[in-house]
């Protein structure tokens, strides 16, 4: 079994280029199925996400060829409408398929989906949107199957919260159906901005991404064409949390900073000095980090669930009480348990942690349950005293590329064994 040993307190120097953004990868694979040539997706990033995303589309009877961070996907020879059970546990947003699927084939058998434990994820606005638009979806024991009997069609959908998943698989499937399909209280986040544009880079007419109301034209064919991925900006708020908790300074690079805009008032609040460039980030942390008052996960542009547990272990070696109100997810502080190994001073009540800084961590050993818990674990190992030892890195690779090696490259005693 694979783990990560950290050799902590070592300062961070220089730059870090960050990778195409997981959560816009994904769904821009699944959309390509709807195109009647090759799409070529840039700067896509080398993560076991990605890899079952290309499995999945193989199984379907795509042609997929990968170079590099280059993806190229021929769709026309697909012609399978199921994904096995075994492909959607290993991905949590494996879900983003089934309108694809069935916009190009009318059919779609598939479970429900996996990925990380956390909590509830209901996939009922998926299904109800759908079902609005002409699929017909019977659920049977864990089963979807989905039939679209006359065609798919326009609607207006009303989501009941802004969620990403289900915003973009409405706009998948209302790029060929008959008809407008207006989406309410969709959600903002960059990575529909992005699949957006994908989509109308290879002929569709969608209006309004990136605002709460999205308007989707259908049109009656959809191209292939060339698209680069959006960098991640997830990553990029992990390894400036890195950068704080070890009072370093560091560059971080190939990212769109409006995309942070949520993450670094908090990481201000904190004490550190952010500038901000065309296409770079250069933070600058002081020796001792503050206390940020509070952080309430929100949907974007408010602050992202996804780096709250980063920022989290940020606040362990803070001075004073920081407090974390998670707000998207029921079960986001499963790496409370493994900070408090390494010494930190956490409690949860329901939603909320309160967060009390220590003067140091310690290194332990302790285990990933989650991706983003798994990036806090080595953020906190990174400033903790002596060995951590993290194990349950399949997680890790799910989001983050490579990142011991980027993280040692910058100074840090780091390696996977």
């Amino acid at each position: 079994m694979s783990k990560l040993l950290i050799h902590g307190t070592k300062k961070l120097k220089g730059e870090v280029q960050i990778h195409g953004a997981k959560n816009s990868t994904l769904p821009l694979m699944a959309a390509s199925l709807l195109c009647a040539g090759e799409c070529v997706l840039h700067n896509c990033p080398a993560l076991s996400d990605v890899d079952t995303a290309i499995k999945i589309l193989r199984h379907l009877g795509c042609k997929v060829e990968r170079t590099a961070g280059d993806v190229v996907i021929n769709p026309l020879t697909a012609k399978n409408y199921d994904i096995p059970d075994h492909l959607m546990r290993e991905m949590r947003s494996s879900i983003i398929f089934l309108g694809a699927i069935v916009s190009r084939l009318d059919r779609a058998i598939l479970s429900f989906p996996g990925g990380c434990e956390l909590g509830p994820r209901p996939i009922d606005l998926h299904l109800s949107s759908l079902r609005k638009m002409g699929v017909d979806i019977r659920e049977d024991h864990g089963c979807l199957d989905c039939v679209v009997p006359n065609g798919l069609k326009g609607a207006v959908i009303n989501l009941s919260f802004p969620s990403v998943g289900a915003t973009e698989n409405i706009m998948i499937t209302a790029c060929l159906a008959k008809g407008k399909t207006v989406i309410n209280n969709a959600a903002r986040e960059p990575e529909i901005s992005d699949l957006a544009d994908f989509l109308n880079s290879c002929g569709a007419k969608i209006h309004g991404a990136g605002n709460s109301t999205i308007c989707v034209e259908g049109v009656r064919r959809l191209t292939g064409c060339e698209h680069f991925v959006i960098p991640d900006r997830i990553a990029a708020a992990t390894f400036m949390t890195a950068a704080a908790i070890t009072g370093s300074t560091l560059t971080v690079s190939s990212v769109i900073p409006e995309h942070l805009a949520p993450v670094i008032p908090a990481l201000e609040e904190s004490g550190c000095q952010v500038d901000l460039y065309d296409s770079s980030i250069r933070i600058s942390a002081p020796k001792h980090l503050s206390r940020i008052k509070s952080i309430r996960t929100m949907p974007y542009p408010g602050f992202p669930t996804d780096a709250q547990a980063p920022v989290m272990a940020m606040t362990t070696l803070a001075e004073g009480t920081s407090m974390f109100v998670e707000n998207i997810f029921e079960s986001r502080y499963k790496h409370v348990g493994e900070l408090l190994r390494l010494g930190a001073n956490i409690k949860v009540e329901g939603r909320v942690a309160v967060v009390e800084g220590v003067k140091r961590l310690s290194g332990a050993t302790v285990e990933a349950s989650d991706l983003r818990g798994g990036a806090a674990l080595v953020v906190a190992g990174l400033a903790a005293q002596g060995i951590t030892e993290v194990y349950g890195l399949h997680h890790l690779d799910r989001g983050y590329e490579s990142i011991e090696k980027n993280l040692a490259l910058l100074g840090a005693d780091i390696r996977r064994v």
